[in-house]
């Protein structure tokens, strides 16, 4: 099965994951687009700060749906969930 039940709406939160580094990325950047303006806002290191905090919450949120995914599917009982949670959520810490 590996999972399915939530659409596998996870990617969804890789992706905002994605867009945020990319942004903390390119945050100085002073690459134009084709009008001439700015492509990438220059946000206070504070603000990059937050971005950065809110990344390591995003993981967490898309690891605790995933383990949530493969239990409501079927694809873990819930020994293994406990397990895997504990697991993903420690690589995390590191």
């Amino acid at each position: 099965m590996s999972g399915g039940h939530f659409h596998y709406a996870k990617y969804r939160i890789n992706e905002i994951i994605e867009e945020v580094e990319r942004r903390i990325e390119n945050n100085e950047s002073t690459e134009k687009d084709e009008y001439g303006d700015e492509i990438y806002y220059h946000f206070s290191n504070e603000t990059i700060e937050k971005f950065k905090e809110a990344i390591v919450t995003l993981k967490k949120a898309e690891a605790m749906a995933h383990r949530i995914d493969w239990l409501i599917s079927g694809d873990d009982g819930e020994e293994s969930f406990h397990e895997r949670w504990d697991e993903e959520l420690a690589k995390l810490e590191t």
